[in-house]
């Protein structure tokens, strides 16, 4: 019988001109095979202030030299140093910035993380500070932006300190806190998270008992203008460590501070301004930070790599648009023609150099 049907098979080939030579698989070209790795994007940007000089030009242009870094992050953390504790808006030194800066950081930018924890944050009071958490809050229902550093009740403090944020299966534990405000501590709520270690071991073992993957702590501390972080950073920073945190991002000093590791901890101990009218000596010249956080699903393992930093640069009107342009040095360090003052330019790269060679960073 099987002789029957191979004689059968051969003349049906030969009727159809085809030899049996012919007859091979047809094996597809192998499938592409994932590698099972999920990566977590963090993009966070330094202080975001309003002087009073500000309140004149376009304020969409303040940051849309970078919009696009921020809007790719999974999430973009931006520190708002300033109030919006309503009329009469006013600049340095008591902050009260007008409600359109944190629609445009949150709304255009794409922040999805604003810290409140600042020395500013009472410039103008509880009432401020109030009006300023309501405000962000009706963002948070909007636009889902979320804010942590102050809280308005014991119910806003337990779900913002620490503030949890997740995506991709990786979740981190953020904790923001400042040194101290300008005007004096007040009991009661609204409350504003301090430089206190009794409650930031809570806000530790709050971060643990939430099963956060990683710990990320966002400290206002440090001596303004100074480009070397002080021994009291330094302190801090090795308890945090002890404490548990996986990264630590600096605000405060209004300048790049050099950054080290701690263990295996990195430690950018001050990132500068994101947007200011500044234009001291070095305050110009910023940090972004972007933060990557690894899982892999085959193994089940997640790790954070290692942090990126990005050096911007703040330009002030009239030097390369007519409004404050924060831009990254990178993208515009061979672009000199592009400035309409060209010694602008010059002070860029001077200052580049400058704070690298004190800091030991490199872009």
């Amino acid at each position: 019988m099987r002789k029957i049907v191979t004689a059968i098979l051969f003349v049906l080939l030969l009727a159809s001109g085809r030899s049996a030579a012919q007859l091979k698989y047809s094996i597809p070209y192998p499938k592409m095979i994932p590698d099972g790795k999920d990566t977590l994007e963090l993009f966070v940007i330094g202080d975001v202030m309003m002087h009073s000089a500000q309140f004149g030009y376009d304020h969409r242009k303040f940051l849309s030299g970078i919009a696009d870094m921020m809007n790719k992050a999974d999430f973009c953390i931006a520190n708002m140093e300033m109030t919006l504790a309503g009329k009469p808006y006013s600049g340095y030194p008591a902050f009260s910035s007008p409600e359109y800066i944190a629609d445009y950081i949150a709304g255009e930018c794409g922040a999805d993380v604003l810290l409140t924890a600042n020395n500013h944050i009472m410039d103008r009071g509880k009432t401020g500070l109030e009006r300023t958490l309501a405000l962000y809050s009706s963002l948070r229902d909007s636009l889902g932006t979320e804010f942590t550093g102050c809280s308005r009740s014991e119910e806003e403090r337990e779900r913002t300190f620490p503030l949890m944020i997740e995506g991709k299966d990786i979740r981190i534990a953020i904790i923001n806190f400042t040194y101290g405000t300008n005007n004096p501590r007040q009991d009661g709520w609204p409350k504003v998270e301090y430089m206190d270690r009794e409650s930031l071991s809570e806000a530790f073992g709050k971060a643990r008992s939430e099963k956060a993957d990683f710990i990320l702590v966002l400290p206002h501390w440090g001596e303004e203008y100074k480009l070397k972080h002080s021994s009291r950073q330094e302190e801090w920073a090795e308890w945090l460590v002890l404490q548990g945190a996986d990264a630590i991002v600096g605000s405060h000093p209004h300048v790049v501070q050099d950054s080290c590791h701690i263990g295996k901890v990195p430690v950018i101990y001050s990132m500068g301004n994101a947007v200011s009218n500044m234009s001291a000596t070095n305050t110009r010249l910023e940090l972004a930070v972007t933060l990557r956080f690894e899982y892999d699903r085959f193994s089940g393992r997640k790790k954070m790599l290692e942090p990126e930093l990005h050096f911007l640069w703040c330009c002030l009107p009239g030097r390369l648009t007519d409004s404050y342009t924060t831009i990254p040095v990178k993208k515009w360090a061979s672009r000199k023609g592009d400035w309409l003052i060209k010694s602008d330019y010059d002070n860029m790269v001077e200052t580049l150099d400058r704070v690298r060679k004190a800091t030991g960073i490199a872009d």
